[in-house]
């Protein structure tokens, strides 16, 4: 990501410590049931690149559940070796990582990713080779229709916490909005037509559409247009990725906008914080979990206390909690599957029902590869992301 806040200070030097400490010498197993040997599990992840505000948290969360995991004894008597590569967040880069993992490493099992277009560049490549995946944050629902019926979500859908956040505002922000979408990512694009969908089915109106390329830095014709707005916006859902919603919050504080900000899971990012400093007040948004020491459920103040031992900080958002739970999820289906057979670990994970992660409780089915949960909205204010509301969206816009 860009050389701001968090992402700049540690990514570098924690990528090549996640890399040497994940990447096991041990050989890779079959994974068929007895002691010894290992199970090895594929990790892709963009440890450096813009999305690395995400995925390095969530490599190292899957990574503090492998070592959990095999303190405990393992699966079905057996280590897990992980192995991870850094993607990069170049999709050429991710295409080619994925062969590694197929061709060289021949792994059996693959979670990671936690944007839709890394799991679009990748999962192709799994599916023909018969390797069940499971991704830990890309929220597309689109996703296993894409790719294939060994792709699975461990987070809700995009359609899900676009209908949260579309509720959510409507009834505490009122019925008028400006809606602003990154079209350069099919995250944010997705994102923001869901949220869209939604929010004019509620009765809401837009009163300004405007989208932007992915690499901007300057928001001042948007703003230029929202003070010539007739019709003041009572809130400002804008769906951006984690690299651009520092600056373009910044941007529309300093130009006067006050009103509330809103938007999906890519503002969870400590660069939200650290780029927007006190304009990042009056900002919500929709995630996976609040991740608080003192007022998390009993799950995320365990989770936060064992990473803080591992990495010497809390964990920096909730895609860390999700690399976590991704882990300990494809190790349930692996010890029910009695091994790593493809089509066995497939009918297990299909067979998962009402598993209890610290992110929420996850089911799947054989035509359901995304888990219905439920959506956490913070509420930024202080300098600290507070708990805004738990939401269950009422009505969900079609994948």
């Amino acid at each position: 990501m860009k050389p701001t806040g968090w992402g700049k200070r540690f990514t570098l030097v924690a990528a090549v410590a996640l890399v040497l400490g994940a990447c096991s010498a041990a050989p890779a197993g079959s994974g068929a049931a007895g002691g010894g040997g290992t199970i090895t599990i594929g990790g892709g992840f963009a440890l450096t690149g813009d999305e690395s505000a995400l995925d390095l948290p969530a490599a190292n969360g899957a990574k503090l559940a492998v070592k959990e995991i095999n303190a405990a004894g393992g699966v079905l008597g057996k280590q897990i070796n992980f192995i991870v590569h850094d993607s990069q967040y170049k999709m050429d880069v991710t295409a080619q990582t994925a062969k590694q993992f197929v061709e060289q490493d021949k792994v059996p099992l693959m979670i990671g990713y936690t944007d839709t277009d890394s799991v679009l560049a990748s999962g192709p490549t799994f599916q023909t080779a018969k390797i069940p995946f499971i991704t830990v944050g890309a929220t597309s629902p689109k996703i296993p229709t894409q790719v294939g019926d060994m792709m699975f979500l461990a987070c809700f859908g995009d359609n899900v916490q676009a209908a949260a956040g579309a509720e959510f505002s409507f009834k505490k922000f009122g019925g008028n909005a400006y809606f602003l979408w990154d079209k350069g990512v099919e995250y944010t694009t997705l994102l923001g037509q869901y949220f869209k969908s939604r929010f004019t089915e509620l009765g809401g109106k837009i009163v300004l559409e405007e989208s932007y390329d992915d690499k901007a830095t300057d928001f001042s014709p948007q703003i230029a247009k929202i003070k010539a707005l007739a019709t003041k916006p009572d809130f400002y859902y804008v769906a951006a990725m984690p690299y651009n919603i520092g600056p373009l919050v910044k941007q529309f504080r300093d130009a006067g906008i006050t009103g509330p900000i809103v938007g999906g899971d890519g503002y969870d990012t400590p660069d939200l914080l650290t780029v927007a400093g006190a304009a990042a007040n009056n900002v919500f948004f929709s995630t996976h979990a609040l991740m608080d020491a003192t007022g998390g459920t009993d799950g995320i103040k365990k989770f936060i206390a064992a990473y803080k031992t591992e990495y010497t900080h809390d964990p920096e958002n909730a895609f860390a909690a999700l690399g976590y739970d991704t882990v300990y999820l494809l190790a349930d289906a692996v010890k029910r599957a009695n091994g790593t057979d493809s089509a066995a670990v497939k009918a297990a994970l299909e067979a998962t029902k009402d598993f209890k992660g610290i992110t929420g409780s996850v089911t799947f089915g054989p035509n359901i590869h995304v888990p219905q949960k439920g959506v956490t909205i913070i509420d930024v204010e202080g300098g600290k992301f507070t708990l805004g509301a738990e939401v269950v969206p009422e009505k969900v816009p079609a994948p």
